[in-house]
């Protein structure tokens, strides 16, 4: 099977290639520049604009959509029309199958952000391409970067009742992977990490594994988003999930560098 991969060239596109790769599928990986890798096709187009999406999607069975914009005033552009242009040349191609890649929460959490991939996911159901969705609770790495930025000032300032569920983005393709496989399910399906933490408890475990004596300074976020965070609005009870814990990633990432 032939694969468009949007976004390929982005935090989850980097993992999910050698996946796709290893389980025989044919990638044509998509980004906004040129780049050189033997193991693809790589093709150049911009969600935001439609240019070279005609011919990103012509030829391919089924088409991957990773590509996102979190920040930068683009999230409009590229997560909701640029998931219509793409929807729209994709049906127009005779595509068979589009994944959708979302996030848990983006129903209940009231943040920005979630609002534009909750519309990307309406987007997606509304068009005549048989679809797929996945959301994904949150990756390891970007609870590390949160984590280093609240400790920027000395402390580690947080919400300690948020709750989240770290999942490996390496688990992450491989469910996408299987989900391609198995063809158009018109579902939205939650996958996420083996354990929910709460933000006390992940602060404990990265400190030790950083083997810093930073200390926790508890804030409490206010009004409907931190009510929200609070009660598990970022987690799911969805199975099945995967198998790698934050204490794995810690420990792959900080074992012996004795960082700070």
């Amino acid at each position: 099977m032939r694969v468009l991969v949007t976004g390929a060239s982005g935090r989850l596109g980097r993992v999910v290639l050698p996946t796709l790769l290893g389980e025989g599928f044919a990638v044509r990986a998509m980004s906004r520049h040129r780049r050189d890798d033997p193991r693809v096709e790589w093709v150049v187009a911009d969600l935001s604009t439609g240019e070279g999406l005609a011919g990103a999607v012509r030829g391919v069975e089924a088409v991957l959509h990773l590509a996102s914009a979190p920040g930068g005033g683009r999230t409009h552009d590229v997560d909701v029309l640029g998931t219509r242009r793409l929807v729209v040349a994709a049906g127009a191609a005779g595509v068979r199958h589009l994944v959708h890649v979302s996030i848990v929460g983006i129903d209940r959490v009231p943040f920005g952000y979630y609002r534009h991939k909750l519309a990307a996911e309406e987007v997606v159901r509304a068009g005549e391409v048989p679809w797929s969705i996945l959301r994904a609770t949150q990756f390891p790495v970007f609870l590390d970067e949160l984590l280093r930025a609240a400790s920027r000032l000395g402390p580690t300032v947080g919400d300690r009742a948020v709750l989240a569920q770290p999942v490996d983005p390496g688990e992450v393709a491989s469910r996408l992977a299987a989900r391609l496989a198995a063809g158009p399910s018109r579902a939205v399906e939650d996958f996420g990490g083996p354990q929910v933490l709460r933000f006390d408890e992940a602060v404990c475990a990265w400190r030790a594994a950083r083997q810093s004596r930073r200390p926790l300074l508890p804030i409490r976020i206010p009004g409907r988003l931190g009510r929200a965070l609070r009660s598990g609005g970022l987690t799911t009870t969805a199975t099945p999930t995967g198998t790698r814990t934050w204490a794995d990633y810690l420990a792959d990432t900080y074992e012996g560098t004795g960082r700070r």
